[in-house]
């Protein structure tokens, strides 16, 4: 989390934890992107539990590259394709594919450009205010359109989705970064991951319900028969 080092590490293992049940919950391999979410977040949390130890203890700066570019590549990188191409992969309708494979393509603009900047430009991290600061060299003009697109790529989906129980989490995630966005804007990528993180539970009552309906079928030949139609 990005409170303090035991708070980042407490939440990153708990995070995994859920993310490890989630994946149990996985019926179709079609779901195993959408499952492995909470674990994303929880190594994303344990990486800046790292960083939160290299930033007061001088003289590890190996470890301070590492995690400040691990965090990153998680929270600017992966997400903005990890959300879309989860969703995507579980979804059937037609229609609804088209238009996240819109989004898809537009969190992966996104991944890109922050791969360029990973790459050739700099990030300090700091900590100020109980929150860990990410100072870069990256275009401040560029700074609102692409988390614009970012957040499009990332929040979206869940309600185009034909998924209905994706939109609660659609919600959660929308609140927690406006919230952030307005609040703690100077720490906006270590603050609203730690809300996002919050959300890892949501991805596994989502995939333990539909387990749980699938067994139902299963476990219910009428069902079955009322679903496919008559022979």
């Amino acid at each position: 989390m990005c409170f303090s080092a035991t708070a980042s590490f407490a939440g990153g293992i708990a995070i995994s934890s859920i993310g490890v049940a989630a994946l149990r919950k996985v019926q179709t391999p079609s779901q195993t992107a959408f499952a492995t979410i909470p674990l994303f977040f929880g190594v994303q949390q344990i990486s800046e539990g790292f960083l939160w130890l290299a930033l007061t203890n001088p003289g590890y700066a190996d470890v301070q590259k590492i995690s400040t570019h691990m965090f990153l590549i998680l929270a600017r990188v992966i997400w903005p394709t990890m959300m879309p191409l989860s969703v995507l992969l579980m979804e059937e309708n037609n229609r609804r594919r088209k238009i996240l494979s819109v989004l898809l393509a537009m969190g992966l603009s996104v991944s890109l450009y922050y791969v360029y900047c990973l790459l050739f430009l700099n990030v300090i991290p700091n900590i100020a205010g109980h929150h860990i600061q990410y100072i870069s060299d990256f275009s401040e003009s560029l700074a609102v359109p692409v988390f614009v697109i970012y957040f499009i790529a990332a929040v979206t989906p869940l309600f185009i989705s034909s998924i209905q129980r994706t939109r609660p989490l659609g919600v959660l995630m929308f609140v927690s970064c406006l919230v952030t966005a307005i609040f703690y804007v100077q720490y906006l990528t270590s603050v609203w991951c730690f809300f996002a993180a919050l959300i890892s539970g949501i991805v596994f009552w989502i995939l333990r319900d539909s387990k749980k309906e699938e067994e139902g079928r299963i476990g219910n030949p009428e069902i079955v028969q009322v679903e496919m139609g008559p022979e």
